[in-house]
């Protein structure tokens, strides 16, 4: 699990397993998260790193800390990551994914093919 890649900082990295767990219903609001030292053991990293991860969640509002028990999912944080998520695909991944796709003259037919039939040729 700790496979990380050196385009991102590790707390990034972890902070988007994280908003995965979230957006795939793994856990639910109100549920607890897994501990700073849960993690960090698990993935071989320092806990401030996790720390880190975790506070860039509650900066959006999809994380609550509750002192003395950890931290916890918040009400409305997957339709709340969601739009978060969504917003910064749009804004940061979208522009050089459709440069591509003009670089390469593909069409929407070829993409939804390729999409539905998951045929990577």
């Amino acid at each position: 699990m700790d496979d990380f890649h050196a385009k991102e900082p590790i707390f990034v990295q972890i902070r988007q397993r994280l908003i995965e767990m979230i957006l795939r219903g793994q856990v639910n609001e109100g549920d607890a998260l897994p501990s700073v030292r849960q993690i960090a053991g698990e993935l071989s990293v320092n806990p401030l790193t996790v720390t880190k991860a975790f506070e860039a969640l509650v900066e959006i509002g999809v994380v609550e800390k509750r002192r003395g028990l950890g931290m916890f999912v918040t009400t409305g944080a997957r339709p709340a990551l969601l739009a978060h998520e969504r917003d910064k695909f749009l804004r940061e991944d979208w522009p050089r994914i459709a440069a591509q796709i003009r670089a390469l003259e593909l069409d929407m037919e070829t993409l939804i093919d390729k999409a539905a039939t998951g045929d990577r040729k």
